[in-house]
């Protein structure tokens, strides 16, 4: 369990990165759990901004996982050809369609354990669909925040899961979902992969810089 001190520093750099991105959210465009899932299951490997590209015009094809549900893989396929990988993820679309109208009534599961029952639904996909649509806190893990949160010195651990649980630990469970949205923006706008930009950094006085060359 973290001590009193590394929940603070947490909380301090959480309110530093807040003051700074004040508007963080989610930023793949949808309406409701299912449209959500359809474009957390889009987004493997893929930019949100090519997901929200497509998901218009895919969502006006299939408006309900009925319809996504009534159709084969290859229907889905031109509506997200350019998108990575798109032959599989309109098989796990259609297949996670079906299943939520034949084991859910046709609506999306509010607990994890279910939603990662889905094809293409995995722990991390799970977390941002409770979180964002059901309100149960949860702070899911994409490279950004692992990045990030490595960086910051909040984590050492590299898997996932690990790093969802010593995050959890370091903050009230009311902010977690917050804590996702913001360490995403800083992966996304300052602390880059390759060359993080530590000179616009909000917290970078908290930042422990790990792994992060010296000139940056």
């Amino acid at each position: 369990m973290p001590t009193a001190a590394q929940r603070a520093r947490a909380l301090r750099i959480l309110d530093g990165l807040v003051a700074r991105f004040p508007d963080a959210r989610c930023e793949l465009d949808h309406d409701g759990p299912w449209q959500l899932l359809v474009a957390v299951v889009l987004s493997a490997q893929a930019t949100d901004v090519s997901v929200n590209k497509v998901t218009p015009a895919l969502f006006a094809a299939f408006p309900t996982p009925k319809a996504f549900a009534a159709v084969e893989p290859d229907v889905v396929e031109p509506f997200i050809k350019s998108i990575g990988l798109y032959r599989n993820k309109a098989k796990n679309i259609v297949a996670a369609a079906r299943r939520v109208v034949d084991d859910f009534g046709g609506v999306v599961p509010s607990a994890r354990e279910e939603l990662e029952t889905l094809p293409g639904v995995g722990s991390k996909s799970a977390a941002v669909i409770i979180a964002n649509c059901f309100g149960v806190p949860a702070i899911a893990v994409d490279t950004h925040v692992g990045r990030v949160s490595r960086r910051l010195g909040l984590t050492k651990q590299l898997d996932p899961d690990k790093v969802e649980t010593e995050l959890t630990a370091l903050w009230p469970r009311d902010r977690l979902l917050q804590a996702h949205h913001t360490l995403i923006f800083q992966g996304r706008r300052i602390c880059d992969a390759r060359k993080p930009r530590c000179s616009e950094c909000p917290v970078e006085r908290d930042c422990k810089k790990v792994d992060v060359d010296a000139s940056a």
